[in-house]
């Protein structure tokens, strides 16, 4: 929204002669008729001018000056982040046996706009990725006679190493976890089956294999297919105190099977890469790959009785699905490049025909009105949350039609240059409102009289609705890259889109001011650094504590020049009752984009360490006593709540309700006072607390003064309540992995059942 000041009293004139009006009766009952036309009708409304005169000066002042120090200060409100993602594309026609590149900006049906962002060629193919899981000794030696038997069909002399044909992405779907697909596999490589639609008859699945490869090919153009193939690496939460350095590519190896020189040998083409938006695998993107022309896309036969080495050696792995194996075209294979020692690579999710979205649609072609000739002149744009690199604004000027004019931050400082300045055709952006303004002929030229301004493009849109969850996203309308309609198109979203955050609200922006004022837009102090954090974009932050001259690494403090932000991400205290709600740490991406945000706001001088905290586990078991009139389980539920509340790391949480503090340890004493202002309790009859140690918990001795219990924390932990018990009764349980059970007996055994046939 735009910058409007808003108003101390709204009041106007009509209001305020009904107000006066109003009062008559309490202060002079005789007069009974205030007409249009009366004398004192006549000094009502005076007084009623002056009013609002007065009212309409009034509103000018304080709020107005706040918000001119936001447009001095050049604190514009910050406009929407789009929410990214990658999807997958197929054909809704399965008969559709054509290649079709689609040109950017092709539309997503959604509840937001969302739109392709490049070329995409979509190809009349479906995709499996597989590895060769290597069997275990015990797998091997359950299938011995099996092994043996393969050894005699393939002609191996010696013993086997064995593997198994296994799926992975199975049906399209992500794996956020991760999938080792070198580590994970006997020959180090991921291989992705490519395979036709399948055909109205089997006797016809030759033919449209034909066709499929022809399409891949290129057919008689020339000009083979480029295969989107999107890639997600598995982005491992970063351990403790671990910096996360820029990623790195990983040298890899994409190949596609061909026919060799034997009937059955298989060879391998290395597949160029056209353009790499996955960064060598480093990040989550999609890379294009140059397939061959179709006379050398080729599969080897899966049968045995057909093909002898199907499956063995460096031969892709073995499908003994009989319907996948006809639709089979060919294998392409991911490995590490010869003499490379990459042992590792996990990956999210890999999927063809995949393109990258985010939640803002284009619009061109748009006149934005007519210039008057004035200085100053704005225009608004067709929609807010305007994407600044991508706006091209063009002006008409006399004899030179459109005309096209450049953004600047600040027309007040184009040049030193007064005449560069009064010439420049240049103008300003409020991204957030979608309204640009135009120079004064001294800070930048003012359009002509009668001339037209003109959006040449731009892309607008964003917000937290975008971020939408695996599967939001099924249809798109695109054209390709001729401008003709592409055919219907399917879409498939393996995982959530992530990064949309909302515009800013004038209050927010409001309250930026005074940290402005003062740092700047640096960091130098604390403060400075808790106020950044929570400024960065597309990522929540919940908490931030600083720790100067913290070095995380060596657990030192008084380091010089070096400071530590521990941050954690946003999350919400779910109910006691079944919750299995984890304490929020920060993953790798959070980590990334928190400290490029602080990195460029630093001093040059500073050591900058962005962290999450070393969580402690603790478990608590605590017994009471009931008042009369309360629900036995309504109280203990609450009491268990109250406990995970008081320890939650962030607010509502801790002692203060801003989560529970750095460097204070966590006391018996203080958890038996907040289980006693629990309505219900009458009275604490014990509380423990358990620490893990090897695996199982083990009771706190009671080192503080009195005997009590306390859990000692360094500066940068904090507590985890992993276990919490509470029970009516005379001693809190020794074991916090369940509830006793009072009815249970220790010399309980089993009587087997004997089956009346065997």
């Amino acid at each position: 929204m735009p910058i409007l000041p808003p108003s101390l009293d709204d009041r106007r004139f009509d209001d305020l002669v009904e107000d006066l009006i109003a009062r008559i009766p309490a202060h002079t009952p005789e007069w009974t008729n205030p007409r249009l036309g009366d004398p004192g009708r006549t000094l009502i409304e005076l007084f009623a001018w002056l009013g609002d005169a007065l009212l309409y000066r009034a509103n000018l002042i304080p709020e107005r000056q706040r918000l001119v120090f936001l447009k001095l200060l050049g604190m514009g409100l910050r406009p929407a982040q789009p929410a990214r993602g990658i999807v997958s594309l197929a054909f809704a026609d399965a008969r559709e046996l054509g290649a079709h590149t689609l040109a950017p900006g092709g539309r997503i049906k959604a509840a937001a706009p969302f739109e392709t962002l490049a070329e995409t060629t979509v190809l009349p193919i479906s995709a499996e990725a597989y590895i060769k899981r290597a069997l275990d000794g015990r797998e091997e030696a359950r299938q011995s006679e099996v092994l043996q038997g393969l050894a005699r069909i393939h002609k191996i002399s010696g013993r086997l190493k064995a593997y198994a044909t296994t799926p992975i992405f199975a049906a399209g779907r992500a794996e956020p976890a991760g999938v080792e697909v070198f580590a994970g596999s006997a020959d180090r490589a991921l291989w992705i089956a490519l395979f036709a639609p399948r055909a109205a008859r089997p006797e016809q699945q030759a033919a449209t294999n034909a066709a499929v490869k022809a399409a891949l090919g290129g057919g008689d153009s020339g000009l083979p297919a480029l295969l989107s193939l999107g890639v997600v690496p598995a982005l491992k939460s970063p351990g403790l105190f671990e910096q996360p350095s820029a990623p790195t590519a990983v040298p890899v190896l994409w190949e596609m099977t061909t026919r060799g020189r034997a009937a059955h040998e298989t060879d391998y083409l290395t597949l160029a890469i056209e353009n790499d938006g996955t960064g060598g695998l480093a990040r989550a993107g999609t890379l294009r790959l140059r397939l061959p022309d179709e006379k050398f896309i080729w599969a080897p036969a899966n049968d045995v009785g057909e093909n002898p080495r199907a499956g063995v050696g460096d031969a892709p792995p073995r499908l003994d699905d009989p319907e996948r194996a006809a639709r089979l075209l060919a294998w392409v294979r991911l490995r590490p490049q010869p003499g490379e020692s990459v042992n590792r690579l996990s990956l999210a999710w890999v999927g063809v025909n995949a393109a990258e979205i985010d939640q803002r649609v284009s619009i061109s072609g748009r006149i934005l009105g007519v210039a008057n000739g004035a200085a100053d002149q704005s225009f608004a744009l067709p929609q807010g949350s305007v994407d600044a690199a991508s706006l091209n604004i063009e002006v008409e000027e006399s004899g030179l039609g459109y005309q096209p004019w450049h953004r600047v931050d600040d027309l007040a400082a184009i040049s030193a240059d007064a005449n560069v300045a009064r010439d420049a055709r240049a103008y300003e952006l409020d991204a957030e409102a979608g309204a640009i303004r135009f120079g004064d002929g001294v800070r930048g030229r003012a359009p002509e009289f009668q001339m037209r301004v003109r959006l040449a493009g731009g892309r607008f849109g964003g917000g937290r609705a975008g971020n939408l969850a695996a599967g939001g996203l099924t249809e798109l309308n695109a054209r390709r890259i001729d401008g003709t309609p592409a055919p219907a198109l399917k879409v498939s979203q393996p995982l959530a889109l992530d990064g949309g955050e909302d515009a800013e609200t004038l209050d927010e922006a409001e309250k930026r001011i005074p940290a402005r004022l003062r740092h700047g837009d640096r960091a130098v102090t604390e403060e400075d650094y808790r106020r950044l954090s929570r400024e960065a974009p597309g990522i929540d932050v919940g908490r931030v504590e600083v720790l100067p001259r913290f070095k995380p690494q060596d657990r030192r403090f008084q380091v010089p020049g070096v400071v530590s932000v521990l941050a954690l991400p946003s999350a919400t205290l779910g109910p006691a009752e079944g919750s299995t709600t984890p304490n929020p740490r920060p993953d790798r991406p959070f980590i990334e984009r928190l400290h490029a945000h602080l990195a460029a706001r630093a001093p040059l001088a500073t050591e900058l360490y962005v962290i999450g905290c070393e969580y402690v586990p603790l478990a608590v078991t605590v017994a009471v006593s009931l008042r009369d009139g309360h629900a036995r389980d309504k109280t203990l539920l609450d009491v268990r709540e109250a406990l995970r509340r008081l320890l939650w790391p962030l607010p509502p949480g801790g002692l203060e309700r801003a989560g529970w503090p750095l460097r204070r340890p966590v006391r018996g004493r203080e958890l038996e006072v907040e289980v006693a202002r629990v309505a219900g309790v009458d009275e604490i009859r014990g509380l423990r607390l358990f620490e893990r140690q090897d695996g199982a918990w083990r009771p706190l001795p009671g080192g503080a003064p009195g005997g009590a219990q306390e859990l000692e924390l360094q500066p940068w932990q904090l507590p985890e309540l992993l276990a919490v018990i509470a029970v009516e009764g005379d001693a809190a349980p020794d074991d916090p992995r369940a509830l006793p059970n009072p009815h249970a007996e220790a010399n309980a055994v089993a009587v087997p059942v004997v089956p009346e046939f065997c």
